[in-house]
């Protein structure tokens, strides 16, 4: 029975190390519980596009020049959608041809200079893309020809802050996120803005800077959610936060709120058919994961720290699940 015990104590001082070492290059929190393991995650950062399997190792690589890759997306048939510079978007497939291009410029009557942030495949073929500088959001076809144009309400336009995050919604509106008016906007097919969200400073005061020390409104990503709420990543607000549509507050994940994690910028978000949350915590450091899972009870599931093979600036990430997700 002594030694029994004493084998007891002896693996529970081992367990103890190694879940307190981050095991680079990828911490072993990666797969903590049967449903998250093998997950495989889609990023671009350090002038390169990858995807790593949940052993850290690199499956798919292709470089990348962009200064920012602020969006990514894996389409159905393997390809990935993601831009080459701040004025293009490409589909490469796994061979690493591209196979399609749209390349944004200057619209009629304006000559200042255009950024994209987000674009989204959607379900009818066509690529829609956010031109920041241009204040519009279009829906491009299989030539690159614009199809449809939606022209964007903009308090203070910026051609690096007019717009962040984009998707369009199940009923054909337009969820956008306006980094720099610190506002969410749906708009119709015509370009109404039929809701609006303007995201608080949480009680902080204004300040500088990237990492943790950062705080703003500065809101980067949303999506809507099955039950019509509206959750918001919110950039340099260092919150994920869910609304309703009278514009509630009924769910929130604030800055310190999970143990041993500090959030910076709030970026990517996916939501599981389980009802947990994928979501991005970019400029926070080495110390803290690049990507977190949580519970609707914001228990950590699953966390993917990866500082080898991607940095401090991995905003754009998809994390590659068999099911089908909110993003």
């Amino acid at each position: 029975m002594k030694k029994l015990l004493a084998g007891f104590a002896l693996g529970c001082a081992l367990l103890s190390l190694v879940t307190t070492v981050d095991l680079s290059p990828v911490a072993r929190a990666i797969n903590t519980t049967e449903e998250t393991k093998g997950y495989r995650v889609l990023g671009a950062d350090k002038k390169r596009v990858a995807i790593v399997n949940a052993k850290g190792e690199i499956e798919w690589e292709i470089p990348n020049g962009a200064p920012e890759t602020h969006d990514i997306q894996m389409l159905p048939n393997g390809d990935v959608l993601f831009q080459t510079s701040y004025t293009t978007v490409v589909e490469v497939n796994r061979d690493k041809q591209v196979v399609w291009q749209y390349e944004a410029k200057p619209k009629e009557g304006y000559t200042g200079r255009v950024e994209i942030h987000s674009y989204q495949r959607l379900k009818n073929g066509l690529t829609m893309v956010a031109e920041s500088g241009n204040g519009r959001v279009v829906e491009v076809d299989k030539k690159g020809a614009i199809a449809h144009t939606l022209e964007l309400t903009v308090d203070k336009p910026n051609p690096h802050r007019d717009t962040r995050m984009v998707r369009k919604l199940d009923n054909g509106h337009y969820l956008v996120c306006h980094e720099g008016d610190g506002k969410l906007r749906e708009y119709d097919q015509a370009g109404k803005v039929v809701w609006t969200y303007e995201v608080d400073l949480n009680g902080r005061p204004v300040s500088p800077g990237h990492g943790p020390e950062g705080h703003g409104t500065a809101v980067f990503g949303a999506i809507r959610m099955p039950n019509g709420n509206t959750l918001i990543a919110g950039g340099n607000n260092n919150r994920v936060i869910e609304v309703t549509p009278a514009g509630k507050i009924v769910w929130s994940i604030d800055q310190k709120e999970l143990p041993h994690i500090t959030l910076a910028w709030v970026t990517t978000l996916q939501l599981l058919p389980n009802g947990n949350l994928i979501f991005g915590n970019t400029h926070a450091g080495p110390e803290n994961p690049q990507l977190i899972e949580i519970t609707r009870d914001k228990k950590v599931v699953w966390t993917f720290k990866d500082f080898q093979n991607f940095g401090n600036n991995l905003v754009a990430a998809q994390v590659l699940t068999k099911e089908k997700v909110i993003r």
